[in-house]
């Protein structure tokens, strides 16, 4: 296949350096991200595709590329046997997208939850965003951009993630840490700045002090200089003894202020004052005490503008500023999200006494599915919202043989918080879906229900009256090909060929006689399905009357 265009010209020359002063940011470059695979130590392993940004397609097949974790030498490819030999191939694209060719390749793909018929094409804003590939049901990967290879830099500070926000994170952590300067930590809610601040602490000078961390969202205003720079006995009503504060806890360590936008001006003003003089001064005392304390602060609020209304004072913010940090969303660093819900869900499933449970390649325990479904979420909640998903998976799932997911989960993925119709994203599939043969123009129809309004019974009668036929079940049920796929994924009984060992094959095969159609009442899955299974573990196929 010939290229359609320059990705050299678009991206800009291969090879720059994203620390080169002299020749700027360096370009972007296309890439590969295992969000999931069957062997779980694969997840997050990345490829560059240096070939597409100078006009000249890419593999993708079992065989090829090759790709390795942050900063080892050397990497492996997919690997997987139910991926075809005869690879996809990545193409250039007009104005720095991306085509991906079908051709020959007997691999199935899902695109962004779209099915792939022929080629595609991804346009740069895509590719910034990243564009989710399921392939045959059982890798999940993420195409998009980086500006250089990920590096393995020394500690990682508790961070999970090998995107170039997450190193730029700790690129400042690193440089900020040993300087006594405070630190203003941004970023929206749940993106982890109490994990930086905590971070910063650790690397510092005073990491042999104490830590303090208090939310002041959660402190009441009439309370907060009493909390923070104490109390004398009989301060106010109620005060009964005296109070010590945060900032004389924290004394010879650091202070962590989380929701730093949240206090009143009475309090900025004492802030500011200790910011300044080191000298704090508790309700009801006319002395001053000494402290040394290192402020960190954090906020999701934009306080320049609350500056500019008066409701922050200016000379706090650029205090409070004297090294900023900024952590990016999750939806800016999807190439971490297989590993942080990899993470997640090991941590969760050990408290709940099933930490095993993902140890076994061949059991194929956590749908890729259901990956790619998570993957695909824009995560308004960042971080925290993603752990929170992760327990609730991990409780519903301990001790059961097949993955499971609450009902909140299944809702909060049945959300569409962009406000996209399911007629703008069919649309959206036929405008960059290609068939091949004649030419003619494919999509998925227009999805009349989502997979979470089904019933397990409901999914399990139109399957068992379609004799397992996912395309005849689907367009029964109103749904697309790869929502029924992603339902069946989480049915406490149903299962798809895939899902079936070798040895499982093996004995019914001998049971049946070979017969397929037999075979298919037997193990309850497609019988084109099955058929390709057999012909991988190199059974003879009877059909029936042969």
């Amino acid at each position: 296949m010939e290229p359609t265009g320059s990705l050299g010209s678009t991206f800009g020359p291969v090879g720059a350096s994203l620390d080169d002063s002299v020749l700027g940011p360096a370009p972007a470059i296309p890439a590969l991200t295992v969000v999931h695979h069957p062997d779980l130590a694969r997840v997050g392993d990345v490829a560059l595709l240096p070939d597409l940004a100078r006009g000249r397609p890419c593999p993708l097949s079992r065989l090829a590329p090759e790709l390795a974790a942050p900063g080892a030498g050397t990497g492996a490819p997919l690997g997987d046997r139910h991926l075809s030999r005869e690879p996809l191939l990545f193409a250039p694209g007009a104005e720095g997208g991306v085509r991906l060719v079908v051709g020959a390749s007997r691999t199935r793909v899902v695109a962004d939850g779209a099915p792939l018929a022929g080629e595609a094409t991804f346009p740069r804003a895509s590719l910034e965003r990243g564009v989710i590939l399921e392939l045959s049901e059982r890798i999940v990967l993420l195409l998009h951009l980086r500006r250089s290879a990920p590096e393995k830099d020394g500690a990682d500070f508790g961070l999970i993630g090998a995107s170039e926000g997450l190193a730029r994170v700790r690129f400042d952590i690193r440089q900020v840490a040993d300087l006594d300067v405070p630190v203003l930590i941004r970023g929206e809610t749940g993106t982890g700045k109490e994990l930086v601040a905590r971070a910063v602490h650790a690397a510092s000078r005073r990491r042999s002090g104490t830590f303090v961390g208090v939310n002041l969202g959660s402190v009441p205003p009439t309370l907060a200089a009493a909390e923070l720079f104490g109390a004398v006995k009989g301060a106010f009503t109620g005060s009964v003894q005296a109070r010590q504060g945060f900032f004389r806890r924290a004394h010879g360590g650091t202070l962590f202020l989380d929701e730093i936008g949240e206090v009143t001006a009475e309090v900025q003003a004492m802030l500011l004052r200790v910011l300044e003089t080191g000298e704090i001064y508790a309700v009801g005392s006319q002395a001053a005490d000494r402290v040394d304390v290192r402020v960190l602060a954090a906020t999701d609020s934009n306080l320049e503008a609350r500056a500019k209304s008066g409701d922050f004072r200016a000379p706090l913010l650029h205090r409070l500023g004297g090294y900023v940090i900024w952590l990016p969303p999750l939806s800016d660093r999807r190439e971490d999200f297989g590993r942080l819900l990899l993470h997640f869900l090991r941590e969760k499933l050990a408290r709940v006494g099933d930490a095993s449970r993902l140890d076994d390649p061949e059991a194929a325990w956590l749908p890729a599915g259901l990956v790619a479904r998570l993957a695909r979420h824009p995560w308004p909640g960042n971080v925290r919202q993603l752990r929170n998903v992760a327990r609730q998976l991990a409780i519903a799932s301990r001790g059961q043989e097949r993955f499971a997911v609450t009902p909140s989960v299944e809702r909060l993925l049945a959300e569409d918080p962009t406000g996209a119709t399911g007629a703008r994203r069919a649309a959206e599939a036929q405008a960059r879906s290609v068939a091949t043969g004649r030419g003619e123009e494919r999509a998925a129809a227009p999805p009349r229900r989502r997979a979470g309004e089904l019933s397990d019974a409901e999914v399990a009668a139109a399957m068992r009256a379609h004799r397992y036929d996912l395309q005849a079940a689907a367009a029964a049920l109103g749904v697309s090909r790869p929502s029924l796929y992603e339902r069946i994924a989480l049915h406490p009984t149903l299962r798809t060929a895939g899902d079936l060992s070798p040895e499982e094959i093996a004995a019914c095969h001998a049971e049946c006689a070979g017969d397929l159609d037999r075979m298919v009442d037997r193990l309850e899955v497609s019988r084109r399905a099955l058929a390709r299974r057999l012909r991988e573990v190199g059974l003879a196929v009877r059909e029936a009357g042969g």
